[in-house]
């Protein structure tokens, strides 16, 4: 028994932010009916075609749920989206604002005839302020929070090389939907959940606004370096390649001196004696690093870190992640099935002792449609004649 089995999510979703969390709610368990434009579907289908010709995006979001096409403009999609509602524990959408609401299907709309039912709306700013009704796509969201300011070099401001405001929103709607089913088993009430882009990514830049609020001044861009921090970043070895290394406190610059530097009174050193010291001469302090590491390869220098207890890592590529040998020791990766041939996928992250992670297919558009429908009532003449009007 899984912790959601039993528990129906029906989802008018798109991109990430949704997708992402209704797929954790189907890892634990829930059943997720994905409504999708027919003949379309999700527009993160065609974001690329990298996996057997379907997109990256899609199949790592979408496994173990059910594609039901629906043109929700059509006048019988009304009713048998009440007949979904009907049943379902929780409803998830990430429509452009109004839309839901023009649809007959707002949270005002839906508590009162499904008092049952936990409501999720995501959206890039939220349901109301002068950013309502603003476009709001992850590359934005992260300039608005303030990532791209403070990440990269110094002469280039970058992004994040994922969606990181999408899964920050996909993560806080996963909780907090689950907060509100615990809540509802002590009220029998639902009940509704607003995730905003903007708000969830802001609270992930919690440091560098508490730094440059009441520091005066913002985090610099330090591409792999630590803003705050040093040593803590990435160091250049003596066969060119890049070892990554952090330091956390006084202790460590002592054993780091002493034995991966081989030099004993640099810890005494005025100008590094703190870790303050060390960020205001970064500069001098990565010369001496540099000079240190240039007559030892990259093996060398992670031996000596590694015996000094020092925190090191390799940069990897896509490639070294996907065949980590932490990943093989572990035992993390699963077959999933998908409308072009199975793939693997990484087990979620969180592992428990009573039960394993739903891993099931990743669906083709619409390819539940006639056995959902059948479900709540619609014959196979039913279902054609919808079929033939394009409503499905």
């Amino acid at each position: 028994m899984r912790p959601l089995d039993g528990i129906t999510v029906v989802s008018l979703e798109h991109a990430i932010a949704a997708p992402f969390a209704t797929r954790q709610l189907a890892d634990l368990g829930a059943r997720v009916i994905k409504i999708e434009r027919p003949g379309v579907g999700d527009f993160a289908r065609g974001y690329d075609e990298t996996v057997y010709g379907q997109a990256s995006h899609f199949v790592w979001t979408n496994r173990s749920k059910e594609s039901l096409t629906l043109d929700l403009k059509h006048p019988e999609v009304q009713h048998i989206m009440a007949k979904l509602l009907e049943t379902a524990d929780v409803f998830v959408q990430n429509l452009a604002p109004g839309a839901v609401e023009r649809l007959g299907l707002g949270e005002k709309d839906l508590t009162e005839r499904y008092p049952r039912l936990v409501i999720c709306n995501i959206s890039g700013y939220g349901n109301s302020g002068p950013y309502r009704d603003k476009k709001a796509y992850d590359l934005l969201i992260q300039s608005e929070a303030g990532l791209v300011s403070v990440t990269g070099t110094p002469a280039t401001p970058s992004k994040a090389g994922i969606s990181i405001a999408d899964i920050a929103a996909g993560m806080n709607a996963f909780s907090g939907i689950l907060s509100a089913l615990y809540l509802r088993e002590k009220t029998g009430v639902g009940g509704s959940v607003e995730v905003s882009l903007l708000e969830s990514l802001g609270e992930w830049m919690g440091y560098p606004l508490y730094y440059s609020h009441y520091g005066g001044s913002s985090p610099k861009r330090n591409g792999a370096m630590h803003a705050a921090i040093f040593p803590y970043g990435s160091f250049r070895t003596g066969d060119g390649k890049d070892v990554m290394l952090g330091l956390q406190n006084e202790r460590e610059w002592e054993k780091f001196c002493n034995q991966v530097l081989l030099s004993p009174r640099l810890k005494d050193d005025p100008r590094f004696d703190s870790n303050s010291r060390r960020v205001a001469n970064m500069e001098k302090l990565t010369a001496i690093i540099h000079a240190a590491f240039e007559d030892l390869d990259s093996g060398q220098v992670v031996e000596r870190l590694e015996n000094a207890g020092i925190a090191n890592a390799r940069i990897n590529d896509m490639e070294e992640v996907w065949n980590h040998p932490q990943f093989a020791a572990r035992q993390r990766w699963r077959d999933v099935p998908t409308p072009a041939g199975l793939i693997q996928a990484l087990l979620p992250p969180a592992t428990f002792s009573a039960f394993e992670m739903r891993m099931d297919a990743v669906p083709g558009l619409g390819e539940q449609s006639a056995s959902i429908l059948s479900e709540i009532g619609y014959s196979a003449k039913d279902i054609a004649s919808l079929q033939a009007d394009n409503a499905i």
